[in-house]
């Protein structure tokens, strides 16, 4: 199956994550769309949940769509790295052509900081989503872009509407918002741990 990898902390997740998972099997074609989030990134920090709290909001957004939740990064502890998650897909997926990863431009600026990031180019189709720029970015990587919509709205801003009291429910999908509310989450910053890269 020709298959596409969103990854990330989802810390929460929010509306732009399912409209790019929209966009991405109805632009591209793909066969199967396969949500990792991440244990502990190498270039965030996440904060005001837990690595369960994380994964129930997503398992809670994901409800009535057709994707498939993958907790490998989850399952190995430590740092995450796309190279190693990519390599997992591949021994453990059945999969028609290389997967492809999507990352957000802002990501795809800093790609030759990633882990063996040239080995990651070669196993996986780079598809690169408009998060931070409405223009493409120029690049020496091999790549592909997404006509994605550019939704600006960002996991940092809701916990940051959160813990301002400010209007955020409509950002998430309705389990996340009342998950949110239920476990009283990003009130204030709690359980502080290293997020996952998507390097």
């Amino acid at each position: 199956m020709r298959t596409v990898i969103i990854g990330g902390t989802f810390n929460p997740v929010h509306i732009g994550h399912l409209m790019l998972a929209e966009e991405v099997r109805l632009q591209e074609g793909f066969e199967r769309v396969v949500f990792i989030p991440s244990n502990r990134p190498a270039h965030k920090v996440v904060d005001g949940t837990t690595v369960d709290q994380r994964l129930e909001m997503l398992k809670r957004a994901l409800v009535g769509y057709d994707v498939t939740l993958e907790t490998c990064e989850l399952a190995r502890d430590g740092i995450s790295y796309s190279i190693d998650t990519v390599r997992y897909l591949l021994e453990h997926y059945t999969l028609t052509d290389r997967p492809a990863l999507v990352l957000g431009d802002d990501l795809f600026e800093s790609f030759q900081t990633w882990k063996d990031a040239v080995e990651l180019s070669r196993l996986a189709e780079l598809l690169v989503a408009h998060r931070r720029y409405a223009h493409r970015l120029e690049s020496p990587w091999p790549h592909r872009y997404l006509n994605n919509k550019l939704l600006e709205v960002s996991s940092t801003e809701v916990r940051q509407r959160v813990r301002a009291g400010m209007a955020w429910r409509p950002l998430v999908p309705a389990a996340v918002a009342q998950y949110i509310e239920e476990q009283h989450l990003y009130i204030e910053t709690q359980h502080p741990q290293a997020e996952s890269p998507r390097p």
